[in-house]
């Protein structure tokens, strides 16, 4: 039997006819792979075998709310930005082997810090640093993030968030405040409705791999943020812009410390401006010193001096101790124990009998001590808790002190009789203009407030604030009969410089001894000036309160120095609600004699809207000097060409034109007469 040959096997012919098919059929073994992969390393298998699936969340960045004046002008609003952060130790090995980037870390460094516009040193000290994140700089510009890109850096990322900016700059800087890099608010508004102005973050969850891919089938939620709500505050544009002009025109002639005004409306508390210089630009809060961005309107503690003298008027009106023409003998001083009270113009005014009318024109300091003395510690109290001395008045702005009360069980004689002109108590600016609008109101105390309404995003009103009263201090008789009296020291008194033709004004002045810190005494040579104004006296519908704390020269008393700023605020006020006027309003005011000189005073500037960030309103230069001209127009970003000499007394652009910053402004000067001798009397003591 034939036994059959094995069958060999062809390789050459396998080779050529299955050879083709090795690739796709590898191939097809991946996908399959991966498909089971999929399907059964899933999460409940990874969790089985310690391998899990992470549940990643992101926080979803609310856009905080607007802030505007009463006529809609935003002050405060939030734009979009990134934050730039870095790995350093990533970019080290990167540019160690060369890959991605030819740069060094200086080179680096010096690129970003010319944009960003910080120092190269610290950023090369950041990517010097062997950590694996680091933020290089926060809420940087789009336009300089594109720059930034261009570099193409390696190890650099991005990340969105938000930029607060205040297109007008210092414009009420210290009521608005500021919002920090973390995107809440620091002071003033921003601080004190935070919570109503950021809104509510929002959340995104999503489930990852631990390689951070996203499980496409995997559950995930989006929480959207709620926006923030807007705010409109009470500010008037025009009037807001007058005392931003008149804040720096004071502190530049009398080179104060620090000057302050706030206005309000008497009959509702509203705040219709406020402002303090020195100050600062929200949009850099960083470069200046933290004690800039005090509002001192509502946080200084400061002994108010004679401008107090109308609470120890209305509370002895109110209390039937004396009469508006009852006499006092006012020889110009009175001794108390051991100690001598004297008037501001003592050994300038004859002594004599006055009444209480002309006490209060002539701020007699003997007057009031007389007064304070029939009303006695309980009464005096009484009245001054009652407009609100010692405690905060509520204003919706953080940051608010309550003054300081000398407890009531410790006074004696001597202090009530200080207490009467304005010394030993504490009180705050906000404080006592409130009180001004309660005497002048017909009593009422009122809690003043700077934001009127809050609306949504889409403008759908959350809240109208309305005018709160706090309590009825005095009756309408006694609110009248100060009223007059206030008018009087305006016509016969240390107001005359607030007279406006047409317009019935009410005032008071105060000259505040400031106490040395050295001697722990009264200083000869500081004082705070004042003063505090009201109209029309019918129907208040503004009232003032200007203070420059620490005057330099001659010139240091509230009447002269502050009187005259009070008039243009009131009357640019006025203006702006449509009072009538008399024709010949832009009459000059005639200097005698026995009234302290002070520069000529026009009417106000009002401008012509609020400037954008490239533009500038042109300030009033009639009266200064040819150096005080010179100090105003640079710190407003213009120039100046002159001819003449002596004081400013032409000008084009006029006061109040909006003009581009850098533009020249023409002034136009001559020799006024000689202002009659200076006669300074021995201060308070």
């Amino acid at each position: 039997m034939e036994i059959p040959k094995k069958k060999k096997w062809k390789l050459a012919y396998f080779s050529r006819e299955f050879l083709v098919y090795i690739p796709l059929v590898f191939i097809v073994i991946c996908i399959v792979g991966r498909l089971f992969y999929m399907q059964v390393y899933n999460s409940d298998t990874l969790t089985a075998k310690g391998i899990s699936n992470r549940t990643t969340s992101q926080t979803l960045l609310p856009e905080r709310g607007t802030i505007s004046d009463s006529k809609g002008n935003v002050l405060s609003r939030s734009v979009l930005a990134q934050e730039v952060y870095a790995n350093p130790r990533g970019l080290t090995t990167l540019i160690q082997t060369k890959k991605f980037t030819r740069m060094t870390k200086e080179e680096i460094a010096k690129s970003l810090g010319e944009i960003l516009g910080q120092d190269s040193k610290s950023i090369l000290a950041k990517l010097n640093k062997d950590v694996l994140w680091i933020n290089i700089a926060r809420q940087v510009d789009l336009e300089k993030i594109e720059q930034i890109r261009k570099l193409k850096l390696p190890g650099f990322g991005y990340a969105n968030e938000s930029k607060r900016i205040y297109p007008l700059g210092t414009w009420a800087s210290s009521v608005l405040g500021f919002v920090n890099q973390t995107g809440h608010g620091i002071g003033g508004i921003e601080a004190y409705y935070d919570k109503t102005l950021y809104g509510t973050a929002g959340q995104s969850m999503s489930e990852k791999t631990t390689s951070r891919q996203e499980i496409l089938d995997a559950n995930s939620s989006i929480e959207p943020p709620r926006h923030g709500n807007n705010l409109e505050l009470t500010l008037n544009t025009k009037i807001q812009t007058i005392i931003e002009q008149q804040l720096v025109a004071l502190q530049t002639t009398t080179q104060a410390e620090s000057v302050t005004i706030l206005a309000m409306d008497p009959q509702t508390g509203k705040i219709l401006g406020m402002g303090t210089t020195p100050s600062f630009d929200p949009n850099k809060y960083g470069e200046v010193a933290p004690e800039l961005w005090t509002n001192r309107a509502i946080s200084m503690n400061y002994e108010p001096g004679s401008t107090f003298k109308i609470v120890t008027g209305s509370a002895g009106l109110e209390e039937g101790l004396i009469s508006p023409n009852e006499l006092f003998v006012d020889p110009g001083y009175i001794t108390l124990g051991n100690r001598t009270i004297r008037n501001w113009d003592f050994g300038v005014r004859p002594a004599g009998s006055i009444t209480f009318t002309q006490g209060m024109e002539q701020s007699s300091n003997v007057v009031m001590s007389q007064m304070s003395l029939r009303l006695g510690a309980t009464n005096f109290y009484k009245y001054l808790r009652a407009f609100g001395f010692g405690e905060k008045t509520g204003i919706d702005i953080a940051g608010e002190e309550r003054g300081l009360l000398v407890p009531q069980q410790s006074v004696k004689d001597i202090d009530l009789a200080t207490m009467s002109f304005g010394q030993s108590n504490l009180v705050t600016p906000i404080q006592l203009l409130t009180t001004l609008c309660a005497i002048v109101n017909g009593g009422t105390l009122y809690k003043p407030y700077v934001v009127d309404k809050i609306t949504t995003p889409d403008g759908v009103l959350v809240q109208q604030n309305q005018p709160t009263v706090i309590r009825k201090v005095i009756s309408k008789s006694t609110s009248d009969e100060m009223v007059k009296m206030m008018e009087s020291v305006v016509i016969n008194g240390t107001g005359k410089l607030t007279i406006i033709p047409g317009i019935r004004v009410g005032g008071k002045s105060g000259t505040a001894q400031k106490i040395d810190h050295v001697t722990r005494s009264y200083s000869p040579t500081s004082f705070i000036a004042s003063f505090e104004a009201f109209a029309p006296v019918d129907n208040p519908k503004i009232a003032v309160l200007v203070i420059a704390d620490s005057p330099k020269g001659v010139e240091y008393e509230g009447g002269p120095l502050c009187s005259p700023v009070a008039k243009i605020i009131l009357q640019g006020a006025l203006e702006e609600f449509n009072v009538p006027f008399s024709n010949d309003t832009k009459s000059t005011i005639l200097v005698t004699e026995k009234d302290v000189p002070v520069r000529p005073v026009t009417s106000p500037s009002v401008p012509e809207r609020p400037p954008l960030a490239s533009e500038v309103v042109v300030p009033n230069l009639i009266g200064m000097t040819m150096r005080q001209v010179g100090e105003t127009v640079s710190k407003s970003e213009l120039h100046f060409n002159f001819n003449g000499s002596g004081l400013a007394i032409e000008q084009d652009p006029v006061g109040g034109k909006v003009v581009a910053k850098g533009v020249i402004v023409e002034v136009k000067f001559a020799p006024l007469p000689p202002a009659p001798p200076l006669q300074t009397p021995p201060p308070t003591p």
